[in-house]
């Protein structure tokens, strides 16, 4: 391992090049990964929001964004299978939003009755020790430029109906582009001009002691028209809606997936490049009767030392990109796991490559280093 050091600081050059280009790797792949896991949370993020166990959704719902009016007698149906203990009702549709000073946009508006979940932005949550009026609107922090309102309570209108924007949340940021507005079950329905009656989704908290895969299935045969999803099943469902079968989850899947892969190459090629420009020291080493497994142990050294030390300024670089691209992506995410998911794969392509190189190293002739 000494050794292995001294020749890379010999010509700190071509060790800056080689960290540069690992580093540059590290970067790339953990940025395009940060996109593709915050989008994937984005996506399903009202849905894990709840602590329900089941959602009732119409017959082929694809993601939370585009769910239909249920029939008022499915909530009433499944209230009656054992097992289930609470019933709540969600709703969700698109909305025509007027700011204070008069301007009209698309807004995506939720309602949900208080016992959704302690984590569902909901104004009349029991856990909520700020109470506010029977007219509140919650909004994300990362759409305030959207809302424009420059003070808050604030009276806007949607769907020519009074409403009060009263708070500020933060973590349900839009990744549509369409601001979403948090309300009362009530409220929405008077907004959206549905029935007292009407849900979107339906969703249902049940008895422990029953296996919850007995109370779907019981759910299923009661009520053959609806999709009868577990929380997680109905995430997973919007989640591969949004990756795989849009084009905005597609392009990002292609580009977090691009970016893994020419991530790889770089780390590769730098750390290859550098072996095959070291042949004379290994020549030397050889000259010197080093033996085969001393001189493959110095490139794997010098690979791994080159690729710690341009993992380590990657993530130094990455963490601070990540956290000013919030500013302009929202749901931008980097999970705990991430930076170690990527520096691992990075770390062996370094080994594999010294490996591939090593070769080359091991069949040079002593005698060349007598001949340069």
């Amino acid at each position: 391992m000494k050794l292995a050091l001294q020749n890379i600081l010999h010509d700190r050059g071509r060790f800056s090049v080689t960290v540069l280009g690992v580093s540059f790797a590290v970067f790339l792949m953990v940025f395009q990964g940060s996109l593709l896991a915050g989008f994937l949370q984005a996506a399903s993020r009202l849905i894990d929001a709840s602590d329900t166990d089941i959602w009732i959704t119409a017959r082929g719902v694809q993601a939370f964004e585009f769910g239909t009016a249920l029939e008022s007698r499915v909530r009433e149906m499944a209230a009656g299978v054992p097992g289930v203990m609470q019933t709540s009702r969600v709703c969700m549709a698109f909305a025509v939003y007027r700011t204070p000073i008069g301007k009209q946009q698309v807004v995506a508006l939720v309602g949900a009755d208080p016992n959704v979940g302690k984590r569902f932005p909901v104004p009349d949550a029991p856990e909520s020790a700020e109470k506010m009026s029977p007219d509140a609107v919650l909004y994300d922090v990362s759409d305030r430029k959207q809302i424009e309102v420059a003070a808050l309570p604030a009276e806007v209108e949607i769907n020519r109906h009074r409403a009060s924007i009263e708070r500020e949340i933060q973590g349900y940021g839009a990744f549509l582009g369409v601001p979403f507005l948090f309300t009362s079950y009530r409220n929405a329905i008077r907004y959206l001009d549905f029935r007292s009656d009407q849900a979107v989704y339906i969703l249902l908290r049940t008895d422990r002691r029953y296996p919850l895969s007995q109370i779907q299935q019981s759910l299923k045969q009661k009520l053959p028209e609806v999709d009868v999803l577990t929380r997680d099943e109905f995430a997973h469902k919007s989640r591969m809606y949004w990756t795989i079968k849009t084009g905005a989850g597609g392009a990002i899947l292609t580009a977090a997936v691009l970016g893994f892969l020419i991530g790889l190459v770089v780390v590769s090629q730098t750390i290859y490049a550098n072996t095959m420009e070291n042949l004379e020291e290994y020549a030397t080493l050889k000259a010197l009767g080093a033996p085969q497994a001393f001189v493959a142990r110095i490139v794997l050294a010098q690979a791994l030392i080159c690729g710690a030390v341009g993992s380590v300024l990657g993530l130094l670089a990455v963490v601070p990109s990540i956290n000013y691209a919030k500013s302009l992506i929202p749901w931008i995410h980097a999970p705990w796991w991430l930076p170690a998911a990527m520096v691992v794969p990075s770390l062996a392509m370094c080994s594999l490559a010294s490996i591939v190189s090593v070769r080359s190293a091991l069949t040079v002739e002593p005698g060349r280093v007598f001949r340069a």
